[in-house]
Parts: C-alpha cells; sequence; structure tokens
C-alpha cells in the first residue's frame, strides 16, 4: 500500500512522535514503542481516508 500525501500537521505530529520513538530507544532495546507506532498508523489510516474521500468527489 502506497503512502498517502500528508498534510503539514500530519508531517509534523509523525516527526513529533519519531523523535519520541527515537528517545525511547536510546533507553536501551526493551522498551515498548508499540504505543507510539499506533499513533503513527492512526495518522497514516486518516489520511488514506482523506485521500479516498476526495478521489471520489
Amino acid at each position: 500500500m502506497a503512502d498517502p500525501q500528508l498534510t503539514a500537521a500530519e508531517k509534523v505530529r509523525i516527526a513529533g512522535l519519531v523523535a519520541r520513538m527515537c528517545k525511547r530507544d536510546m533507553a536501551g532495546p526493551n522498551v515498548h514503542q508499540g504505543d507510539l507506532q499506533r499513533r503513527v498508523d492512526r495518522i497514516l489510516d486518516g489520511a488514506r481516508e482523506r485521500e479516498e474521500k476526495t478521489a471520489k468527489k
């Protein structure tokens, strides 16, 4: 599945989450990051839905 076009706000939100993931990764290999990954996935899913809606119009 191709990545959707992201708005500026979505890009900023994902960048912030990736920064938090990097910070957690520095804490050690056993730190759970699944919650942040799910948040990124939800942002991407929302962007895909938005693209589908605009393509139908």
